[in-house]
């Protein structure tokens, strides 16, 4: 298994305009590049009890990028 992890910062939640859709969670990650710095997500999470949380306005987070190593390929060496 491959993994990259960024650090990021909930900016804001969003509300569904459906009551039957989840809230979204809009977090800023300083290390992407400046079009892509934000990324929405559902803003549904579970504890270490199995319990749903929610993520708060402001909360740090870890964003981690996830493979599978068949998935990847070796970098060619720099010169």
């Amino acid at each position: 298994m491959k993994r990259r992890r960024m650090r990021g910062k909930v900016q804001k939640l969003i509300k569904p305009a459906n009551p039957a859709q989840a809230e979204k969670a809009e977090v800023h990650i300083n290390e992407a590049d400046d079009l892509y710095r934000e990324i929405r997500v559902e803003n549904v999470l579970k504890n270490e009890e199995g319990e749903e949380v929610s993520l708060k306005p402001g909360a740090e987070v870890d964003v981690i990028v996830e493979a599978d190593s068949n998935a990847t390929i070796k970098k060619p060496d720099k010169a």
